[in-house]
């Protein structure tokens, strides 16, 4: 497996797409399906990572089942017509689309940006909606990887990442995917900038990491996408002696039977990040 700076975050190569193209399909045939009745009968597994209440039967469990389903598209759209409740399935589609399958970096990191702003200002004026922090950590965070993150760290952008996560978690303590993110942020940081660096200007310590790692997948022990960021944040902080444990995180993660689509996507990269 490649050191974690060379896992690609998408399984799409960047390439000159024009910008009035449609966003990218799921390209997996296996994907798991769902109407609206299916998604909301699964919904606690389904949303295990995130502790988000179900909507009521209607047009938002149809678009969180088009979500489910991998057609981000569709159900971005739907969610930005139907008010608060609607932005948090805008946010998560565009943003979980932007992760995985957008080939344009530019269009990426719009993308990105664009989640942030609306999660921002949602946040602002419902301090205590987790979710809302989560998908502005969550963009802010890829945005950051994206002009990389000492420059996203020289922005201020890490600070904001790291008390958007903390307050997440503060608020919602089984939010696993919150465990995982902070984790991540706190090995990112000092794979960056180093240790006694992180610690004194960031407040990120190695040991944090690793207590937030095994809490968040205590909370969601299958997920695919927090299993292959533990095995990333052990190679961050203690480089190629954790090989050995890395792989067998990824090995784990790709043959996990995925939930939904984003699983399916998380699986997939779990299987490339094996034969490289």
């Amino acid at each position: 497996m490649a050191h974690p700076d060379l896992q690609p975050l998408s399984l799409l190569a960047t390439g000159a797409v024009p910008a009035w193209e449609p966003w990218v399909q799921m390209p997996y045939r296996d994907t798991p399906r769902f109407d609206a009745a299916s998604v909301l009968q699964h919904w606690a597994k389904l949303h295990v990572a995130h502790a988000l209440p179900p909507p009521p039967p209607g047009p938002l469990a149809e678009g969180w089942a088009l979500y489910h389903s991998g057609d981000f598209e569709r159900a971005a759209n739907l969610g930005l017509r139907h008010g608060g409740d609607g932005l948090m399935l805008a946010n998560q589609a565009t943003a979980i689309y932007a992760n995985y399958l957008e080939p344009r970096e530019a269009m990426r990191q719009t993308l990105f940006k664009q989640v942030a702003e609306r999660a921002a200002a949602q946040a602002a004026e419902e301090p205590d909606n987790c979710h809302a922090l989560y998908w502005q950590a969550y963009a802010l965070g890829r945005y950051s990887q994206g002009i990389s993150v000492a420059r996203a760290l020289a922005q201020g952008l890490g600070t904001k990442v790291k008390g958007a996560l903390e307050r997440v978690i503060a608020l919602e303590p089984q939010h696993a995917a919150a465990h995982v993110a902070l984790a991540a942020f706190h090995a990112e940081v000092i794979d960056k900038v180093g240790a006694l660096v992180g610690r004194m200007t960031y407040g990120v310590r190695a040991e944090t990491a690793l207590v937030l790692f095994e809490r968040g997948l205590a909370l969601h022990p299958r997920s695919p996408g927090a299993l292959m960021e533990y095995a990333r944040g052990l190679l961050m902080l203690e480089g190629d002696a954790r090989l050995a444990d890395a792989t067998r995180l990824y090995e784990t993660a790709a043959t996990v039977d995925p939930a939904d689509a984003r699983e399916r996507l998380d699986v997939e990269l779990a299987r490339a990040g094996l034969s490289d």
